[in-house]
């Protein structure tokens, strides 16, 4: 081509590109994601025929589209699949910096699951590169979210790179717990080459531990999977295990001939490997491309060269010009590297702190999944314990009999005690607690936390002495609740350390902004008092003077925790002061605002006005599958003169439903069969009236959205107030009733 046809063409593309049409962008973009799903489906095409410098040539072609268009999903999976390919090709550097790269842009948009696949690239670059605590962590990560996800297939694999991090780090019994895992689950649903790949790794494990009977029996399992699989890189593994096996047990025949056919194998693989493009290759190939173009030039400028002298002279610029450029791009290389490098440092920084911190999370989770499961099991039999004390003290017992069910229901209210004050330090730590503020009395309200705990200071020949500012105002509106539980544990813990003493609870005013009063709430006793060097861990959970202390006193080390998390809410602060053999004083200082008095609602008794109700027709129905409950439930029902149907399952509770016209339903939630949740949610599809309460020992807090969805109406906790359940009783059966008349 001519010189001038050449800048004829320059021009004519330049017109084309200004009057391109507007309304065909958006034909283009569907053209360039038509194009990426193309290019990624060749790329397979090309690994799976093991083409992979080819693959990877095609996949970064893809992913400069991906950048055009800003397609950043896309753009992440392209920049873990070169990673993953890079890594097979053992050009490990170069590998983990595109999977940085991945893991950078599925971060910012969230791709949860393919970051999850990024993680484990990771995970194998690292296991290549013998960084196996790493390495580690990332398997991990990203089997916990393909298990969240469930994908089974990618978590059996993770589970199986887990296994062999292990194995590195010489951790065989943590190994040989997941592989067990591995070929449990592998086998079950039918990923052979998972099953056949844990089992030989299994076998290795054996052997190592000199368990050569189980190293030949699961290497053995692990060949015939591997030749019905043809799979070349198993098979050679199992063999050099063979091998090594054969040659322990003292079966030399056998190990030789183990050996030769790993050999073989391995030799084969090689060849496969070489037939490939190799990076040396590749550069050679380069430069003989670039020593033809140059050979060329030097044709082309010989001829011109003879042609005139003004070709030469131009020749010449134009070889400068190519020089100044050719340096100008070693200077931007060089620059582009030394930036890749630092930005490499930052990416794998930021890495390691992510992984922490989702570690962190999946603890924390742990924890409160543990202890929500744990006080559903503790709640369900203290619910038969309370009840079935209060059935026999209210029925008349023998009086030699009095005080050994008081001494009953103390045990079970402070065991109820206990499990509460760890589902309160678990609410404070997870966030949960909210402010529930309304007016109220406060000179009042200590007042009567004082007499309600004046016993038990009696008991301990303890003298309760209050005093209250004359300068500080009466009425509030703040969280009298959480207020209470604070001065309960307080006092409660002076009244446990305190013996033939005194204790003063004193309410002083700090300061005023407005309506704002900064009160001080002081409880001052002069019981055994703290060391210093205890003093400083006292607001920690489960923390108490000593283990002697724990056994003498009692308590479960959680109350001044729960009051250190409550005054944090209140936006409070809180300190002590204290010597031992003298005393403790605790001070609370704690914003609230004056308000004005309100008039107190006499509390209303729903058992007297149950009982005015006609309860002839009334039918219930209690579904509870532990029939200790079921018979408390049914006595307190009996008590309040109502009748009730017992079920102990779900599926039975839908057909009864279907069958009886019920006024109100009592479920249970965790039943054999389907739950309650499920059964709710079949009565729903048939019967949106019904009064349905769930009556569960469950953990509320987390899962009230999931109770509403299923269509209960209310819910009573066990075990629960006779009050509440009275209330919640009336209210409905008035409502049918009423409904009924109308």
């Amino acid at each position: 081509m001519s010189r001038i046809k050449y800048y004829i063409f320059v021009f004519l593309v330049l017109i084309c590109a200004l009057i391109y049409p507007q309304d065909k962008i958006e034909d283009d973009k569907e053209l360039q994601q038509s194009e990426i799903a193309f290019g990624i489906q060749t790329a397979e095409l090309e690994t799976q025929r093991n083409n992979f410098y080819e693959a990877i040539k095609k996949l970064e072609t893809v992913l400069a589209l991906t950048e055009k268009v800003q397609d950043k999903k896309n753009q992440g999976i392209v920049l873990s699949k070169i990673a993953n390919l890079q890594y097979v090709v053992g050009e490990y550097d170069d590998a983990e910096i595109s999977i940085i790269r991945a893991i950078e842009v599925q971060l910012g948009i969230d791709d949860t699951a393919n970051l999850a696949v990024s993680r484990f690239t990771y995970g194998k670059i690292d296991l290549a590169q013998k960084e196996y605590k790493k390495a580690l962590d990332y398997f991990k990560s990203s089997k916990a979210i393909f298990e969240e996800q469930g994908l089974n297939e990618l978590a059996l694999q993770a589970t199986l790179s887990e296994a062999e991090a292990n194995i590195k780090l010489i951790n065989f019994a943590e190994a040989n717990t997941l592989l067990d895992k591995v070929i449990i689950l592998s086998k079950k649903n039918e990923f052979d080459l998972i099953h056949a790949s844990a089992l030989n790794k299994s076998g290795y494990i054996a052997l190592q531990e000199g368990k050569l009977d189980k190293a030949l029996s699961q290497t053995s399992k692990g060949l015939e999977f591997a030749e019905n699989l043809k799979n070349l890189e198993l098979l050679r593994e199992s063999n050099e295990i063979l091998s090594k096996v054969y040659e322990a047990i003292g079966n030399d025949g056998l190990a030789v001939k183990s050996l030769r056919t790993y050999i073989t194998l391995n030799d084969s693989i090689l060849k496969i490997q070489r037939e490939n493009l190799s990076p040396e290759r590749r550069a050679q190939l380069i430069i003989a491309d670039k020593d033809a173009v140059i050979k060329n030039q030097a044709d082309e400028i010989q001829e011109k060269d003879e042609a005139s002298s003004l070709t030469r002279l131009i020749t010449i610029l134009s070889v400068s010009l190519i020089t100044i450029l050719s340096l100008l791009t070693l200077s931007l290389y060089k620059n582009n590297n030394i930036r890749l490098k630092t930005n490499n440092m930052l990416y794998k920084k930021n890495e390691e702190l992510l992984t922490e911190k989702e570690r962190a999370e999946i603890a924390a989770k742990t924890k409160t999944n543990f202890l929500s499961t744990v006080t559903h099991e503790l709640r369900t039999p203290l619910y038969a314990v309370t009840g079935l004390t209060n059935m026999l003290l209210e029925d008349n017992p023998k009086p030699d009999q009095v005080q050994h069910l008081k001494s009953l229901k103390f045990s079970g209210d402070y065991l109820l005690t206990f499990i509460n004050d760890i589902l309160q330090i678990n609410k404070i730590e997870a966030n949960k607690v909210e402010l529930d503020p309304e007016i109220f009395n406060l000179k009042n309200k200590v007042e009567n936390v004082i007499a309600a705990l004046n016993n038990s200071a009696l008991d301990n020949n303890i003298m309760m002495h209050f005093e209250y500012d004359k300068k500080l105002p009466e009425v509030f509106d703040g969280d009298q609740l959480k207020i209470s539980q604070i001065l309960i544990n307080l006092i409660g813990n002076s009244i446990k350390f305190t013996k033939d003493g005194d204790i003063w609870v004193r309410v002083t005013q700090l300061n005023k902004a407005d309506k704002i009063h900064t009160i001080r709430l002081e409880v001052e006793d002069n019981g055994i008092g703290i060391t210093k060097e205890k003093q400083d861990n006292m607001f920690e959970s489960f923390s108490q003077g000593s283990v002697q202390i724990n056994r003498k006193y009692g308590g479960t080390g959680l109350g001044l925790s729960i009051v250190k998390g409550l005054v944090d809410i209140l936006k409070g602060k809180i300190y002590m002061k204290s010597e031992l053999g003298k005393g403790t004083s605790f001070f609370i200082e704690l914003p609230l605002k004056e308000s004005e008095e309100v008039k107190k609602v006499k509390k209303h008794d729903y058992s007297k006005d149950i009982s005015k109700l006609d309860l002839k027709n009334v039918k219930i129905l209690v579904v509870e599958d532990n029939k200790i409950n079921q018979m408390i439930t049914k006595k307190i029902l009996n008590k309040m003169n109502l009748n009730c149907d017992l079920i102990d399952n779900g599926e039975d509770a839908v057909e009864m439903v279907k069958e009886t016209s019920y006024d109100v339903v009592l479920m249970d939630i965790h039943m054999p069969g389907i739950s309650g949740l499920e059964a709710t949610k079949r009565i729903r599809s048939f019967d949106k009236e019904l009064t349905i309460f769930a009556l569960t020992a469950v953990t509320l807090e987390d899962k009230m959205q999931e109770f509403d969805e299923a269509g209960f109406n209310d819910i009573i906790s066990k075990p629960f107030k006779q009050e509440d359940f009275e209330k919640k009783l009336y209210l409905a059966l008035t409502k049918n009733q009423t409904e009924a008349s109308a």
